[in-house]
C-alpha cells in the first residue's frame, strides 16, 4: 500500500447494503473515536505529555522496536534496564496514533495505560517483575468486561456501559503484569455481519493491514488487525464458531481456541455460554503459550473450569519443541479443501512440510457426510437460544446502569431507521429472539445429542488412526473484500471451525504463507480435550521450521 493509498484509506466512505442507513464513513468513525479514546486529552501525544514521569524522563533509550516484538523481547528490555514499562507503552501508543486512523482497530483507548506502566516500573524496582507479562502492552476484544473502561460488544447501545468489574481472565492478565492499551473493535454482538468482517455500529469498519480493501474477518476483527500491525504485542479474542481463528488467519497471526473449561468465561458478554471461549491472538506460538498459561485455571464462578483441574498447566512453554513434529501422527482430511485453490495449495505444502519434519501423515481421513451437513443445524439452535437467554442475564449484571434489559430491547433500538447496524446481524438477532427457552427440546437435543455425535466422530477418527492431531485450513477463504459489490468470491466449504466449538475441543492456528496477492494463509492443529500441550508442540515445530509470519509492509516503524 503506497502513501497515496493510505491517504485514500483515510478518506474512505464505506456504504453497505444496510436498509436502515448507510454505514458511517471513515471520517465519522474516526472523529467520534478520537473523542471517545482520550477523554480530556487531544490524541496520544497529549496523553503521553500529560502523564510523563520521572522514570520516563531518565530513559533516553531508542533501542526497543515494537515491530514483531515478542513477550520475551518486552520483558527482557524492561528487566535489563534498556527500557521501562512506561517507554515501551509509549511506543505502542505512538503506533496507534500513527496508524489506527487508517486501520480503525481500537474502539476505546485506555487513558490510564501509562499510569499502570509507572506502577509496574516502581514494582520492578522494589520487588522484581510481577508476572510473566510484566509491562507487556495488550489489546482486549470489546466483549471482555473491564471495570475501568466501557465494554460494548461493538454496539452503540453499550457505548457508555462500564461493567462493575473486570472479567476473570482480564484480572488474570493484569495480575500477570499486562498493560491494557485499549478495547478492540469487533463484529457487533460477536455476530458476523458486513463483508470482510470487523464492522460494528460503534466502531465502524476495521481494515486489514495486509490489504486495506479487505476486512480483518470476525468477530474478533480488531483483535486480529491490531497486533498484526504491531499496535500491541498481542490481543485477546473470543471464539464461538471461529471468531479467534478466522481473524488470525486473515491477519497472519497465531491463535488458540482452547478447550471449553480451560479459561474462564465469567465477565464475557455472552453469545453462547456452551460454545464461547476466550483465546490469545499473537505473533508467535511461544507468546500464545505464555498467555494460555496466564488465563488457564479454575474460576469459582465458572463451573466449566472445574473440568480442567489436573489438566491445565501454568507453563505451556515447556512443551515447545522445535523437533516436535518428529514421530507425530497427523490426520489430514480433504473434506475441508475446495474453498480457494491457493489456500488448498498452501495447506498441501504445509502437510508436506510436516512430513519432511518427521511426522507421519494419514491423508485418508474422511468425515461422515451426514456429520458435515449437520454442523450448522446443530450450531445455530444452540447459539441463538443461549444468546436470547444469557444476554438478558448479562444486562442484569450491569445493575441499574444497564441501558437495556433484553435481546428484545436490543432489537427494538437496532431497528430504528438511523441505527447503523448491519442488516445480517439484525436478522440473526431477530432469529435468536424467535427461539424458545432453555428447556426447548430442539435446543436440548442439539446441545446434548448433537454435541455428543460430533465428539464421538472426532474421537473415533483419532483413535482408529492413533492421531496426535488433525490438520486443516484455518479458513477456506482469504481475507474478504469490504466492498459488498466486489466480484471477488470464494466457495465456502463445510462449517469446519464450529466443530471445535460444538465439541469443546482445542485448536491452534499458525501462519502457513501468503497468497499471490499477499494475503495470509493459516493451518490449524485440532485435537482432543485438554491436548493443548501436544497441539502447541506440533504448531511450534511447524512454525519454527517454516517461519511464515511476516508483518504488513506498510505499517513499519514510526
Amino acid at each position: 500500500m503506497s502513501k497515496s493509498d493510505i491517504n485514500t484509506a483515510k478518506d474512505l466512505e464505506y456504504s453497505g447494503s444496510n436498509s436502515n442507513s448507510n454505514y458511517p464513513d471513515q471520517h465519522t468513525a474516526i472523529s467520534r473515536r478520537s473523542i471517545m479514546k482520550i477523554a480530556g486529552a487531544s490524541g496520544v501525544a497529549g496523553l503521553i505529555g500529560s502523564q510523563s514521569s520521572t522514570v520516563a524522563a531518565e530513559e533516553g533509550s531508542d533501542e526497543f522496536d515494537p515491530i514483531e516484538a515478542s513477550v520475551s523481547d518486552v520483558i527482557t528490555s524492561i528487566v535489563d534496564g534498556d527500557e521501562t514499562a512506561h517507554s515501551v507503552t509509549e511506543r505502542y501508543l505512538e503506533r496507534i496514533e500513527e496508524y489506527d486512523d487508517v486501520l480503525n482497530t481500537i474502539i476505546t483507548l485506555n487513558p490510564d495505560a501509562l499510569d499502570r506502566a509507572d506502577e509496574l516500573d516502581e514494582e520492578l524496582s522494589e520487588s522484581g517483575p510481577v508476572g510473566p507479562l510484566h509491562g507487556v502492552p495488550i489489546i482486549l476484544k470489546d466483549n471482555l468486561d473491564t471495570g475501568d473502561l466501557p465494554t460494548s460488544a461493538g454496539s452503540k447501545i453499550l457505548e457508555d456501559s462500564v461493567p462493575p468489574e473486570d472479567a476473570f481472565i482480564v484480572k488474570q492478565l493484569r495480575e500477570a503484569g499486562a498493560i491494557v492499551l485499549g478495547k478492540a473493535n469487533m463484529d457487533e454482538w460477536a455476530h458476523g455481519g458486513a463483508p470482510g468482517g470487523g464492522y460494528s455500529s460503534l466502531g465502524g469498519q476495521t481494515l486489514n493491514p495486509y490489504n486495506t480493501d479487505r476486512g480483518p474477518a470476525g468477530s474478533s476483527g480488531g483483535s486480529g488487525a491490531a497486533p498484526a500491525a504491531n499496535l500491541g504485542v498481542l490481543a485477546i479474542g473470543t471464539d464461538t464458531g471461529g471468531s479467534v481463528r478466522g481473524p488470525v488467519a486473515a491477519n497472519g497471526l497465531v491463535g488458540i481456541k482452547p478447550t471449553l473449561g480451560l479459561p474462564s468465561r465469567t465477565g464475557i458478554i455472552p453469545f453462547s455460554t456452551n460454545l464461547d471461549v476466550p483465546g490469545p491472538m499473537t505473533k508467535s506460538v511461544s507468546d500464545a503459550a505464555i498467555v494460555l498459561g496466564v488465563i488457564a485455571g479454575v474460576d469459582p464462578d465458572d463451573p466449566k473450569t472445574y473440568q480442567g483441574i489436573g489438566k491445565t498447566r501454568e507453563d505451556y512453554t515447556k512443551y515447545l519443541n522445535q523437533d516436535g513434529l518428529a514421530g507425530a501422527r497427523i490426520g489430514f482430511s480433504h473434506d475441508f479443501l475446495g474453498g480457494n485453490p491457493e489456500i488448498d495449495e498452501k495447506i498441501e505444502t504445509a502437510v508436506s512440510d510436516m512430513q519432511q519434519s518427521g511426522a507421519t501423515i494419514i491423508d485418508s481421513v474422511e468425515f461422515p457426510t451426514e456429520m458435515l451437513e449437520s454442523i450448522g443445524d446443530i450450531y445455530y439452535p444452540i447459539v441463538e437460544t443461549e444468546l436470547k437467554h444469557y444476554l438478558g442475564e448479562y444486562f442484569e449484571s450491569l445493575g441499574d446502569d444497564a441501558p437495556v434489559e433484553s435481546l428484545e430491547d436490543v432489537i427494538e433500538i437496532s431497528s430504528e431507521s438511523d441505527f447503523p447496524i448491519d442488516d445480517s446481524v439484525l436478522e440473526r438477532l431477530e432469529s435468536a429472539q424467535d427461539r424458545g427457552p432453555l428447556t426447548d427440546n430442539d435446543y436440548l437435543q442439539n446441545l446434548e445429542s448433537g454435541r455428543g455425535m460430533l465428539q464421538r466422530v472426532v474421537d473415533q477418527i483419532m483413535e482408529e488412526n492413533q492421531l496426535d492431531a488433525l490438520v486443516a485450513p484455518t479458513s477456506d477463504c482469504p481475507a474478504e473484500p469490504i466492498d459488498p459489490d466486489s466480484d471477488i468470491t470464494c466457495e465456502s466449504t463445510p462449517f469446519r471451525t464450529a466443530i471445535a466449538n460444538i465439541t469443546g475441543y482445542p485448536e491452534v492456528s499458525v501462519p502457513a504463507g501468503f497468497t499471490s496477492d499477499g494475503l495470509p494463509v493459516s493451518v490449524s492443529f485440532f485435537g482432543r480435550p485438554f491436548s493443548e500441550p501436544q497441539l502447541l508442540k506440533l504448531a511450534y515445530s511447524y512454525e519454527q521450521k517454516t517461519e511464515h509470519r511476516a508483518p504488513p509492509e506498510e505499517f513499519g516503524s514510526v
